[in-house]
């Protein structure tokens, strides 16, 4: 019997779309092989229920606020404008981003997600990347990151991150792979019709 693994996807005003709609596809069909047996519990978190508007004018209704959300083994960071720009400055964000890091198995971030690990000090003398546009503010903006160019996604162990946007996808099926086995990994992205060499990554 695989493990059961409970995700939550952190939201906010003017996140980028694909940086949390693409981890929650992957995650929410990954089923056991030959059953339907839900592998992930995936639900989505935010400072509180309000109506979130992303960019472009999404609208989701978080699942959870931080103050009644229960246990997640994996977090994921998702970027955009609200991360970099906004939320960085959230001080009560921040803070529930350092807390669940100590509590979970695994924190991914996305593109600029990346900017919010940062910010609490989990990428200090790690490698790191972010989406390419923003690459050069991150190392500049965070010296004692090892920042990495032209990749994909980074392995720190509990801690990765990915580059922009739809590498978030490749991010999240690395870890689907690490979490419970390149079989799995590889039937869910023939179901998402997702061109990726699980072999590879």
């Amino acid at each position: 019997m695989l493990k059961h693994w409970n995700v939550g996807i952190l939201l906010f005003n003017e996140v980028e779309v694909l940086d949390f709609a693409g981890p929650f596809e992957v995650f929410s069909i990954a089923t056991a092989a030959n059953s339907k047996q839900k592998l992930f519990t995936v639900n989505t978190v935010a400072q509180t229920k309000d109506l979130i508007v992303a960019r472009n004018g999404l609208k989701i209704q978080p699942d959870y606020d931080f103050y009644s959300s229960s246990h997640f083994d994996v977090v994921i960071i998702p970027g955009g404008y609200g991360a970099e720009e906004i939320e960085i400055h959230n001080k009560i964000l921040l803070h529930w981003i350092k807390d669940r890091a100590q509590e979970s198995s695994f924190v991914a971030a996305v593109c600029t997600g990346a900017f919010l690990l940062a910010e609490v000090g989990l990428l200090d003398g790690k490698k790191a990347t972010t989406h390419w546009m923003d690459i050069d503010r991150l190392e500049r903006e965070y010296p004692s990151i090892r920042v990495q160019r032209d990749v994909k996604f980074v392995d720190e162990n509990t801690i990765i991150t990915s580059g922009g946007i739809s590498a978030g996808i490749n991010m999240s099926f690395y870890l689907l792979k690490k979490l419970v086995g390149e079989e799995i990994a590889s039937t869910t992205a023939k179901r998402m019709e997702y061109d990726i060499d699980i072999h590879n990554i």
